[in-house]
């Protein structure tokens, strides 16, 4: 066991592999095995390069042998930083083959956030591209090694400098051939990868997740999306986020002998004509992309009809443009709501439309056990709204190296607080956001989801996200930031109407409206709630400044 993290107690462990959730299945096995099954399959489609699962397993077994021939070593830690190429799939299950561990770094990150990864993890290496766009990341790694005690290698795809090796090399270098090497077994209680916590006051947590509960992740997340040998998923945002990775994403779609695609863009013209060439069954999207694609058009001006199922992810849709979704694209909407941390819930392809529009979905696993509860930690009834808090064969006990943290985050008896106001009916979640996206006016909670799904209905919104602005007297008031549909303007006037003709009750109204051209994102395309929060708070001093 890596020393820094937290493993499942041994009762549960037990009961987890009894109950066959854990088969002992690694990240490498569950691409071989497709491999073997269906050699001549296309794993992988980035532009015209199109990879069959042979060549895929053959590759990364290849970049593992050279990878140890530099002295990378099982549960070494190793920040991986790369675009959505297919070099990307190939370290990555490269890694698995010797048992090492990705850090999942967003190629959005910069120095600050990537020195901090490194040192957390005390990784020996750091993989990425020469350059995308105008950054050059050989200089940043370069300018990091002075910072990174353990930092003993630099791997480029692309073209290296100077004590930085090339891709390209270590994949042609003469070395023994994998399959005569004498292979160290991998251990599926083994951390495999190092995922990113969310945090937005300081710098992300890594999340240590072992061989077999990400490999669960993804079958049951696959199994959930209704994958088979002849989906044909499509990958937009980050494949170092959980979300493209294994919630299904890369590794679902590798676990039922499906298709990769890798789109280049998130312009909607571009990714229609994608589904049209490819064939695309499935694509993982978020929030602001769904709603420019909606307004876009560019459904009538491309063959769609391949496309089944249009996932969304990272924040709840709202069920508005999830009946737009179905209407225009002709497919269904599959909501997934979750953490990297681990548990995953999913709506059904067959759920009657109740569920379906305005459900965040149900856990995917029978054995993950949730709670929804009050300020004290009490349990709440049915439909109230609470704190969830989660324990299961796939969400993790404890971050790396953060005792602290943990103290804070996990509960005595082993359940993960996600920081999340959900309602619960059954088994059926209802997200209504962060407890900081909960509005004290004066006392008085507001919803922002509650909000924001009445404002979609507007004919004149095409999108919006309300947020908390100071207020001396209440604390906290409403603020509505709005896009607007194009060609015409929502006056706050105009927008109070709307609302009180839907009978909500007059504490939740905004009191301020913004008209924006867009909303900040992150790298995974969640709106940024905070700068949005800090603008407001900004032209409100400004006013009040003589």
């Amino acid at each position: 066991m890596l020393s820094g993290t937290v493993d499942w107690p041994p009762e549960r462990a037990q009961r987890y592999r009894a109950e066959g959730w854990w088969d002992g299945t690694t990240l490498f096995d569950l691409l071989a095995r497709a491999a073997r099954r269906d050699p001549d399959k296309i794993a992988l489609v980035a532009g015209e390069r199109r990879i069959r699962y042979a060549e895929l397993e053959r590759d990364a077994a290849r970049l593992a042998a050279q990878l140890l021939d530099i002295g990378i070593r099982p549960l070494d830690r190793v920040v991986m930083q790369l675009p959505n190429v297919p070099e990307f799939v190939v370290v990555y299950f490269a890694l698995a083959r010797i048992g090492a561990i990705p850090v999942m770094a967003l190629r959005a990150h910069r120095q600050a956030e990537v020195g901090h990864f490194l040192r957390a993890s005390g990784a020996t290496a750091f993989v990425i591209a020469d350059r995308v766009g105008s950054f050059d990341y050989r200089t940043m790694a370069e300018a990091l090694r002075s910072q990174s005690p353990t930092l003993r290698h630099v791997i480029v795809v692309g073209e290296a400098q100077a004590g930085q090796h090339e891709y390209a090399d270590l994949m042609t270098a003469q070395a023994m051939p994998p399959a005569d090497r004498d292979w160290r077994m991998v251990d599926p209680a083994e951390v495999a990868t190092m995922l990113l916590s969310g945090g937005t006051t300081s710098m992300s947590k890594l999340i240590p997740r072992t061989h077999q509960d990400y490999v669960l992740n993804a079958r049951l997340c696959a199994r959930a999306a209704g994958f088979d040998r002849d989906t044909v998923w499509m990958a937009l945002l980050p494949l170092g986020h959980n979300y493209n990775l294994a919630s299904p994403g890369l590794l679902g779609t590798f676990w039922f002998g499906g298709t990769a695609v890798l789109a280049p863009t998130t312009d909607a013209d571009a990714v229609f004509a994608l589904v049209e060439r490819e064939r695309v069954s499935v694509i993982a999207a978020v929030v602001p992309l769904i709603v420019n694609w909606l307004a876009s058009g560019a459904e009538q001006r491309h063959d769609v009809t391949s496309l089944k199922v249009v996932q969304n992810g990272g924040a709840r849709l709202a069920p508005e443009l999830r009946g737009r979704l179905r209407e225009r694209l002709g497919c269904m909407p599959q909501e997934i709501y979750g953490t990297a941390e681990g548990l995953i819930n999913m709506t059904r392809l067959d759920d009657p439309d109740e569920i379906l529009l305005h459900s965040s979905g149900t856990p995917v696993c029978e054995a993950d056990e949730i709670r929804v509860v009050d300020a004290a930690g009490n349990e709440v009834v049915d439909d109230t709204p609470g704190e969830l808090v989660t324990r299961g064969p796939y969400t993790i006990c404890g971050y790396y190296d953060a005792t602290e943290k943990n103290a804070e985050a996990f509960s005595a008896d082993g359940f993960y607080r996600m920081g999340d106001i959900v309602r619960k009916v059954g088994r059926n979640l209802y997200a209504e956001g962060r407890k900081k996206d909960l509005i004290n006016r004066g006392g008085e909670k507001i919803s922002c989801e509650e909000v924001e799904n009445l404002i979609f209905a507007h004919p004149k919104v095409r999108a919006v996200t309300l947020v908390a602005m100071p207020d001396p007297v209440f604390g906290e008031k409403a603020c509505a930031f709005v896009i607007n549909e194009p060609g015409v303007v929502l006056t706050f006037d105009e927008l109070i109407a709307f609302l009180r003709a839907q009978d909500i009750a007059s504490f939740k109204l905004p009191e301020r409206l913004e008209i924006v051209d867009a909303f900040p994102l992150s790298p995974v395309g969640k709106v940024l709630k905070r700068d949005l929060r800090d603008a407001v708070a900004a032209r409100l001093e400004a006013e009040r400044r003589p």
